[in-house]
C-alpha cells in the first residue's frame, strides 16, 4: 500500500470507531461505547511524520543480521512524536529476533505500515526465553496495516512431535494493556504457538487477516482473546493446528463475522475454568462463518473443576459446516491429559446460548453434543433452524444436563431434558 493512502485509511477508521465494533442488533442487550476524543485525534493528522525502518539500520533481505533494534528505535521516535506517526516497513524481508513496542506515547495515532515481511529465527532455541516474538504494551491508537509475519515454527513443532523436551514456544504477535487497536490486512504464518493474542485490551478491530499453520502444528491458535472487551474480527481466513479463534475468560462484547476456519479446532468460547477464581465471558456473537474439516465447529469448553466463571449471552448464527467432526459442542468436562480435574464437576455456569441457522455436514454421527455440568446445568439453550446431516443421512444429538428449547426445524432432534422448576 502506498504511503499516501495511510492517512485517509486511518482517518476513516477513526471516524468509524464509535460504531465499527458492533452491529447493535447482534446483541439482546444495548451496548455502551466509549466516545473518543476526536479533537485530539484529528489535530494529530495535520502533519503526519514517517519513519522508515531502513533509516534506523534495518537490513532488508539479510537473514544474518538482526533488525530488532532498528525497529525498536523507529518505534521510540514515533512514540515520542507529538504528531501522528507512521513506521514504514518497505517491501523486503527483515530478520527479527524479538521486538517490544511500549507506550504510553505522546500521540495516539501510530501506524505500523508493512509492505514487507518480518521473519523469526528458525532456530527456536534463540527465542526460547521470550514468551512473545512481537509485543505491544500499554499503547493507544495503534494500527498494524498489511505485511507478513513469519514465525518459522516448523522446527519447534518437529521437536514436540518427536517426544523430546522442547520449549513451549513463543506467540507471534501480542497486544496487552492497550486500547483502540486496529490490525488490518496482516498475514501471519507458521507461529511457534499462538499467532495473535489480545490481552487486557479495549476497543480492538481485526479485519482481512490471513492466518496459516499446518493442521498438525500444536497449539497454533489463530486469535486468542483474554480479559478484553469490545472486539470485532471480520472477513478473515484462518487455518491452524488449534482453535481458529478462542474467546477466553474475562472477555465481553465480541463480534466475529465472516470467518473461514479450516483446518483447526473451530471457534471456541474457552477454555474456561482453569482457575478457581475467574471472570466470565458475555455478549459474544459469531455469525456468517464457514468451517470446513475442522475438529470442532462452534464450541464452549470448560475445565471439569470448580470455578467462579460463567458464559452467558452467546449467539452462534448463520454458520455453514462442511465435514466438521463436532459441529455443535459444549464440553464441561475438559481435562487434557486427565490431570488436575478427574472426577470433579465444572463450576462454570453456562446460560442463554443460541444456535440459529446452522447448516451443513458432520464428520461424526453425533452432530450436536451438549455435555454440561451436573452441578450447574446449562440453561436457556436455544436451537433454532439447525440442519446437520451425517453421510447424507440422519445425525444424532446427545444432550446431558442441558435445559433449553427448539424453534422451527431442528435436525438432529433429541435434545433437552425436562428439569424441575427448582433447578
Amino acid at each position: 500500500m502506498a504511503l499516501h493512502t495511510t492517512t485517509s485509511f486511518l482517518l476513516s477508521s477513526l471516524l468509524l470507531l464509535p460504531i465499527m465494533f458492533f452491529n447493535l442488533t447482534a446483541f439482546a442487550d444495548p451496548i455502551t461505547f466509549d466516545i473518543l476524543n476526536f479533537g485530539d485525534k484529528l489535530e494529530s493528522f495535520a502533519a503526519p511524520i514517517t519513519f522508515n525502518v531502513v533509516d534506523f539500520g534495518a537490513k532488508p533481505n539479510n537473514i544474518k543480521i538482526d533488525s530488532s533494534k532498528a525497529f525498536e528505535s523507529a518505534w521510540k521516535q514515533a512514540c515520542s512524536s507529538s504528531r501522528a506517526a507512521t513506521i514504514y516497513v518497505p517491501k523486503a524481508k527483515f530478520y527479527i529476533y524479538s521486538a517490544t513496542f511500549k507506550g504510553p506515547c505522546k500521540n495516539n495515532v501510530i501506524t505500523l505500515q508493512m509492505d514487507g515481511t518480518l521473519v523469526a529465527p528458525p532456530n527456536f532455541h534463540l527465542t526460547a526465553q521470550s514468551k512473545t516474538w512481537i509485543i505491544f504494551r500499554q499503547v493507544n491508537g495503534v494500527t498494524v496495516l498489511g505485511g507478513v509475519i513469519d514465525g518459522q515454527g516448523s522446527e519447534l513443532w518437529a521437536c514436540k512431535h518427536s517426544g523430546k523436551t522442547c520449549p513451549r514456544g513463543t506467540t507471534s504477535l501480542q497486544f496487552t494493556n492497550s486500547q483502540n487497536i486496529v490490525i488490518s490486512g496482516l498475514t501471519s504464518l507458521n507461529s511457534q504457538i499462538y499467532h495473535i493474542v489480545i490481552n487486557k485490551c479495549r476497543n480492538v478491530r481485526m479485519e482481512r487477516l490471513n492466518i496459516y499453520a499446518p493442521a498438525n502444528s500444536p497449539n497454533t491458535d489463530g486469535i486468542d482473546l483474554e480479559e478484553t472487551s469490545y472486539v470485532t474480527i471480520l472477513d478473515s481466513n484462518i487455518g491452524t493446528g488449534d482453535d481458529c479463534i478462542s474467546v477466553g475468560p474475562g472477555t465481553s462484547n465480541v463480534l466475529i463475522q465472516n470467518i473461514y476456519c479450516g483446518p483447526g479446532h473451530g471457534i471456541s468460547i474457552g477454555s474456561l475454568g482453569r482457575k478457581e477464581r475467574e471472570n466470565g465471558v458475555q455478549n459474544v456473537t459469531v455469525q456468517s462463518c464457514r468451517l470446513k474439516k475442522t475438529q470442532n465447529g462452534v464450541r464452549i469448553k470448560s475445565w471439569g473443576r470448580p470455578s467462579t466463571g460463567f458464559a452467558t449471552n452467546i449467539r452462534f448464527q448463520h454458520i455453514t459446516m462442511t465435514d466438521v467432526k463436532n459441529p455443535i459442542v459444549i464440553n464441561q468436562n475438559y481435562c487434557p491429559h486427565n490431570q488436575g480435574c478427574p472426577g470433579k464437576e465444572s463450576g462454570i455456569k453456562i446460560s442463554d446460548v443460541t444456535y440459529k441457522s446452522i447448516y451443513g455436514t458432520s464428520a461424526s454421527l453425533v452432530a450436536i453434543k451438549l455435555d454440561c455440568s451436573p452441578k450447574f446445568p446449562c440453561k436457556g439453550i436455544v436451537l433454532e433452524n439447525v440442519q446437520l446431516t451425517y453421510k447424507n443421512g440422519n445425525a444424532k444429538a446427545s444432550c446431558i444436563n442441558a435445559q433449553g428449547s427448539t424453534v422451527d426445524m431442528v435436525e438432529p432432534m433429541g435434545c433437552f431434558e425436562e428439569f424441575l422448576s427448582s433447578i
